[in-house]
């Protein structure tokens, strides 16, 4: 058998979770499927799958190996689209990656919205609050909060999001109203982070002024502490898309606007070292539109 069926074989084990349901897919019997796997454990010098009388699960080889292997063939497919002539039509898996909320507040409802159209696309969401390295775990698309350095990825500017202050109008009704970052030291504080050694928080668009905080809660999770700010329990500092939805519906307020620090980006971006395939140039241009349109992320 040679190696790119191999691999076929294996990817259709390793999407199906079983030899049987793999062997029906690919038209084969299910011990020329175990032979197959077997013959390239051999090759590779390691177990790829753990198998029990129920059940088979990939080893944490395997998980490495699905990776390289599925980000193969895909290159294959559209190299295949490209000689074709069909290179033009959105078609094969595609992999985005986003922050957790921004990507449940707005890539998950985009990417839906793209495969009604490109039925010929299947999508693979991975919500991760991480910088990924697209390459290395086989993303096709990411969306990038922050300021992006020099890479080998191509970046499409699709907006931008404001480090704001913010509490619920009940919280300032109970409490004085800050005018400025020093009075926060006078007020309960919400951190949003998985890190417990921040002790600042800086203001201004230059960061020059610093505010030693002590904070009453530290949370890495930016839906708790929204939450937490809805319910008047005390004031935090999220990034404006983050209560876009609870600002509009009067949930919260905003709080020293005029001490605001600079702005950060919004990218779309993509490995730039190779061709770009169909799939990920239409995914790019329907979500910039989208994007763009967001008064959120692109205030009037």
């Amino acid at each position: 058998m040679d190696r790119l069926h191999a691999m076929q074989v294996f990817a259709a084990v390793a999407r199906s979770g079983g030899f049987a349901a793999a062997a029906r897919q690919l038209g084969m019997s299910p011990p020329a499927v175990t032979r197959a796997i077997a013959a390239l454990e051999d090759r590779i010098g390691t177990r790829l799958f753990s198998r029990t009388t129920r059940s088979v699960s990939l080893t944490e080889a395997g998980h490495r190996y699905l990776v390289d292997v599925e980000r193969l063939l895909q290159e294959l497919d559209d190299a295949e689209a490209a000689a074709q002539g069909l290179h033009a039509s959105p078609r094969g898996l595609l992999t985005i990656t986003a922050p957790v909320m921004f990507g449940r507040l707005y890539i998950a409802p985009i990417l839906l919205d793209f495969l009604d159209q490109h039925p010929d696309v299947t999508g693979r969401l991975l919500l991760l609050d991480r910088v990924t390295n697209l390459l290395e775990e086989g993303m096709d698309v990411a969306l990038r909060i922050s300021h992006l350095g020099d890479s080998s990825m191509a970046a499409i500017r699709v907006g931008s999001v404001r480090s704001v202050i913010c509490a619920s109008p009940d919280y300032l009704k109970r409490h004085a109203v800050p005018q400025h970052p020093g009075d926060l030291a006078a007020h309960r504080l919400i951190v949003a982070t998985s890190s417990l050694g921040i002790q600042e928080w800086r203001f201004g668009k230059d960061d020059s002024l610093a505010v030693r905080i002590n904070p009453a809660l530290v949370c890495n999770s930016n839906a708790a502490v929204v939450q937490a700010v809805e319910s008047g329990w005390g004031i935090s500092r999220l990034l404006s898309y983050q209560v876009g939805p609870s600002i509009a519906a009067g949930r919260i307020r905003l709080v020293l606007e005029s001490f605001e620090r600079a702005p950060l980006p919004v990218h779309l971006v993509h490995l730039e070292g190779r061709r770009a395939s169909a799939k990920v140039r239409a995914f790019i241009d329907f979500a910039a539109s989208r994007l763009r349109s967001d008064p959120v992320i692109n205030p009037r």
